[in-house]
Order: C-alpha cells, then sequence, then structure tokens
C-alpha cells in the first residue's frame, strides 16, 4: 500500500509497505480522506516538540470499514472518523474519563505512525461511525473536537466575552463552538484573510489585527473589562504570556496550542485578576460526539476546507501548504 514518510523534516518519500491484517479486537480501515493540521506542518518543518523521525504522519482521519469482527458495531462500507489517541484505558486519567491526557497515551501520527497510508487496523473503540456525515466531513471532526473540548474547558456561556488568539485552523474550531455555546467572539490574528475568512464564515462578532494599538482595541470593544474567556491557539510562546494581559477580571484563560518551552506570567496580575488558568488537550468521545451533531445540523461552515490533493501528490504539493499567500485553511487529501 502506498504510504507518506517524513524522513527528516522538510523531507518526504513515498514508500510501498505491506497493508495490515485485522488484529483482535480491531477494525481494519481503508484512510479516504486525511485531514492536514499544524501538527503536520510543524512535524514537516521540525517543530514538535513529541515526535522522532521518520514518522507517518496524519491524525485527522476518515476511513470506510473493510473488515470488523463478527457481532461488531461496525460492518463493511461504513464510513467512519478517527479518534487518534489511542489511550491505555488503565491509567489515572483514563479512569477519570480524561482520556485525552491519558499518561501512556499514543497519537496516531506523532508517537505512532499515522494515516497518510491506504489501510490502517485500529482498535475497536477509537473507530466512531460518522452516519450522515460525507467523508470530507468526518475527516474534519477531530480539529474540530479539538476547539469543542476547549470550549467545554473554559465553560462558555451565552453572553460571555470571548477572545481567541490565533485565526488558524484550531482557533477557527474555538470560534465556531465558543459562538454556539452562545459567546460574543472575537478574534485577534495578524493575517487579514484569517480575520476576514473567521468573520465571513465563523460568526465572529469583532475581529483585531495584531499590531501597534490591538490591546487598546480590544479594552474598547470591552469596555475596558477585557475578555471571560480567553483562548490561546497560536503555538507561539511570546502571544501565549502577553494573552493573559487580555483576561478580565474573574475570567479564564485555556493554552490550547503546547510549544516547547516555558510560560512565564505576572504573579500579582494572575491573584489580581483570580485567573483561571486551563491547559486543553486533545478532545474525548464526547467532544467528537459534539462536533458530529454540529456537522448534521449545518452548523459548521464547509468553506473550511480550501486545498486538496491525492494521497500520491503529497511529496511534491506538501511544502506549498506552509506559505501564507497560499490562503489554506484546511487541506484535505484524498486516498
Amino acid at each position: 500500500m502506498l504510504t507518506i514518510i517524513c524522513d527528516s523534516p522538510g523531507n518526504l518519500s513515498a514508500i510501498d509497505r505491506p497493508a495490515p491484517a485485522r488484529g483482535e479486537g480491531e477494525v481494519l480501515v481503508k484512510v479516504r480522506r486525511i485531514g492536514v493540521c499544524g501538527t503536520d506542518l510543524h512535524i514537516f518543518t521540525g517543530n514538535q516538540p513529541y515526535l522522532s523521525y521518520p514518522r507517518v504522519m496524519g491524525h485527522e482521519l476518515a476511513a470506510t470499514v473493510e473488515e470488523a469482527r463478527s457481532g461488531s458495531r461496525l460492518k463493511p462500507g461504513d464510513t467512519v472518523s478517527i479518534i487518534p489517541y489511542i489511550s491505555c484505558g488503565h491509567c489515572s486519567a483514563c479512569l477519570k474519563g480524561k482520556t485525552n491526557c491519558c499518561r501512556n497515551i499514543g497519537v496516531l501520527g506523532v508517537h505512532r505512525d499515522g494515516g497518510m497510508t491506504e489501510y490502517l487496523s485500529l482498535p475497536e473503540q477509537f473507530v466512531l461511525k460518522a452516519d450522515g456525515l460525507s467523508l470530507d466531513q468526518a475527516a474534519m471532526v477531530e480539529f474540530l473536537a479539538i476547539g469543542a473540548h476547549a470550549v467545554a474547558r473554559a465553560n462558555v456561556q451565552p453572553g460571555q466575552k470571548v477572545l481567541i488568539v490565533g485565526a488558524g485552523p484550531i482557533g477557527m474550531s474555538v470560534a465556531i463552538f465558543a459562538r454556539l455555546n452562545g459567546g460574543e467572539v472575537t478574534m485577534l490574528d495578524g493575517r487579514t484573510d484569517r480575520l476576514d475568512f473567521a468573520k465571513t464564515h465563523l460568526g465572529a462578532t469583532h475581529t483585531v489585527q495584531l499590531g501597534d494599538g490591538d490591546e487598546a482595541a480590544l479594552s474598547e470593544i470591552t469596555g475596558g473589562d477585557f475578555f471571560d474567556a480567553v483562548f490561546d491557539a497560536t503555538g507561539n510562546p511570546k502571544a501565549m504570556e502577553r494573552g493573559f494581559r487580555f483576561v478580565g477580571h474573574g475570567g479564564a484563560y485555556i493554552l490550547v496550542s503546547i510549544v516547547a518551552s516555558d510560560i512565564s506570567f505576572s504573579d500579582p496580575e494572575f491573584h489580581k485578576r483570580e485567573t483561571s488558568l486551563l491547559g486543553s488537550r486533545n478532545a474525548t468521545v464526547a467532544d467528537f460526539e459534539r462536533v458530529m451533531e454540529a456537522m448534521r445540523a449545518g452548523e459548521v461552515p464547509d468553506a473550511l476546507i480550501t486545498h486538496r490533493m491525492s494521497l500520491s501528490e503529497v511529496p511534491d504539493l506538501f511544502a506549498g501548504l506552509t506559505d501564507p499567500a497560499a490562503g489554506v485553511v484546511k487541506a484535505l487529501i484524498e486516498v
């Protein structure tokens, strides 16, 4: 089967691997769509903290079932979305239902080889039926679930003022579900095209261009109170540190992005505001189900998909996705 492997930063190869046999308790699936994530771009550019090379990337996956055990809830031909966070099921986090931060987690495409290939055999509990969704939609469930999980962590309520710093796909996913929870969404980013997209397609109430005067603009939007919930989706340590300043008194700061560095903040300001600081990692089954429900209700815009390529084209075309001028929001790889 055709498999794309990242041998080292900036180097992709097309190789032929044997197709896997279905293991005990597993489901054999044919990969049909692969969403390209910021994590994949970071792996390609050599900027991912939890990875060793070579690696088969790809964790935003839509597939169809090829083979399942007798009596399975899944049958050949079913469209499915894959939960790529392979959790152990027995650590303290898993026993509390927080499988998203399992102590022994193995994320497809990061800790273990992922979905830029034709077939995978996976434990059945990580294969979710995506009834009523297209293959394109099923491939987007994972990245949208990241945003849904972050919004659930913050417990965004109707009427709350929400700031999302970073208008990439993850920031956009946060915006979608913050708005669906009734939040008033403001987005801060340096790219006008991303901000225009957020206003046109995601229902952002306000957008602010990063740069001189942005803090004053954010203050004006909120009458000087700043925000009930601030989400960082930049992957930039300086931006993550600066974001503390935008949290209102009694508000929450949710770090969705992750960086391989320490983050510092002013303790007097942190205590004065009684800030709640939250990390948000991956997503749970409940978050996946929340996303699929929203998709079936027509609440997720199809405009998120802006670029496509076939699996065989990945070695030649993938680097182009890193160019801001390409205007990529979400690229899909078709198998």
